[in-house]
């Protein structure tokens, strides 16, 4: 994995192949909603995490720095406008990372995120992808639009996974870390539970662990962010808020536009390289003729 180029072109006769064959761009999900039960419901094979290993993002020569981000999404009732969103601007997310230059060999990760207590399918992880198939990752994706209603989701079971079954060069042999990006609007559950581990992963560990102890564990090796966008049930909430603050602390994004979220996105990875200060990023948007300039500078300005 991690291979090959990102090409808009390829991206954009993909989306032209959709519409003209009457194809969304989460075929798999459409698919499975509308013809199964709910109780058959299962992750796309190449993204189901029972018996997980590990994902790489693993430099090579065609990209010798490599650097890995994963952006996971709750996918349940309240989100279900994220990964659309997320794949109608994935030229944006890119056409920022390495046209003007912030990130040499980008490898990202898609991953979705539902409630284990409840759910058919309470996570979903892709692989680190250089080129285009992370648009498939993203169009394997179910959006099983569940949630228990509690004002929790099952969080802390794709850190454990992300913290436990990764492997990145960026870290292992440049000591940098990779970025991690949570998109919800919910809190975590407060511990991994061993028998939703087994459950989900298939392996079995001693105890529950806090969610505090895999967090730590987590951010040794990613930037670990947090955003909650607009148009999200729980939206503002200060609950929800205050209990990520805690966890995160300044890596807690308001963002007050949906849209904003892959430009978001780029420019805190740009920033956390130093590759831009945030006036030179705001610029980049205007640049590239972007809409989101004034919420992505709200939600950054101050951090």
């Amino acid at each position: 994995m991690g291979s090959g180029s990102w090409s808009t072109n390829v991206y954009d006769a993909a989306e032209r192949y959709r519409a003209a064959s009457g194809t969304g761009a989460f075929a798999y999900s459409d698919h499975v909603r509308h013809s199964a039960p709910r109780n058959t419901w299962r992750a796309h094979q190449s993204l189901d995490p029972h018996g997980l290993t590990v994902r790489e993002s693993r430099d090579s020569v065609e990209h010798p720095t490599s650097l890995a981000i994963s952006v996971l999404f709750d996918v349940t009732g309240s989100m279900g406008g994220v990964p659309r969103t997320l794949q109608t601007k994935l030229p944006e997310l890119f056409g920022l990372l390495l046209r003007k230059g912030y990130v040499q060999d980008p490898q990202i990760l898609f991953g979705a995120v539902g409630d284990a207590t409840c759910d058919q399918v309470p996570l979903q992880l892709g692989q680190f992808e250089s080129d285009n198939r992370m648009d498939d990752d993203l169009g394997n994706i179910l959006l099983e639009g569940g949630g228990g209603g509690q004002m929790t989701e099952s969080y802390e079971l794709a850190l454990y996974a992300m913290a436990r079954h990764t492997a990145l060069d960026c870290h292992d042999k440049r000591g940098r870390r990779g970025y991690l990006f949570l998109i919800g609007d919910e809190m975590p559950y407060g511990k991994v539970k061993a028998r939703e581990v087994r459950a989900v992963l298939g392996e079995t560990i001693p105890h529950d662990i806090p969610v505090q102890d895999i967090l730590a564990e987590l951010k040794r090796r990613f930037h670990v962010h947090y955003i909650l966008p607009a148009g999200a049930s729980h939206a503002g909430n200060s609950e929800v808020l205050t209990l990520w603050r805690r966890l995160l602390g300044q890596n807690v994004i308001e963002l007050d536009d949906l849209d904003a979220v892959c430009e978001t996105i780029a420019l805190t990875v740009g920033l956390g390289e130093e590759a831009i200060d945030l006036a030179t990023g705001l610029a980049d948007l205007a640049d590239v003729g972007s809409t989101a300039v004034d919420s992505v500078a709200r939600a950054l300005s101050g951090r």
